[in-house]
């Protein structure tokens, strides 16, 4: 079972290792770092190794069973 958070982003773009942090699916930035680092977080259904890839609105980043859906603030 999926479970989906939705995420409301306030400017441009966040930093994916920052995203895994704010939607709590790691306990810091640097725990979020280690988890791109591992291969273990996906972007848009592609594997993502840049721990600071620039994640915009209408993007999806799936980690674990957990799927982060960007939406623009407002």
């Amino acid at each position: 079972m999926t479970q989906e958070i939705h995420f409301e982003l306030r400017g441009e773009f966040v930093a994916l290792c920052d995203l895994l942090k704010l939607a709590g699916l790691a306990d810091s930035g640097g725990a979020g770092k280690a988890m791109v680092a591992a291969g273990a977080v996906r972007v848009d259904g592609q594997p993502e190794s840049r721990k600071t890839a620039k994640i915009r609105a209408g993007q999806r980043v799936e980690c674990a069973d957990v799927t982060v859906l960007v939406m623009a603030a407002g």
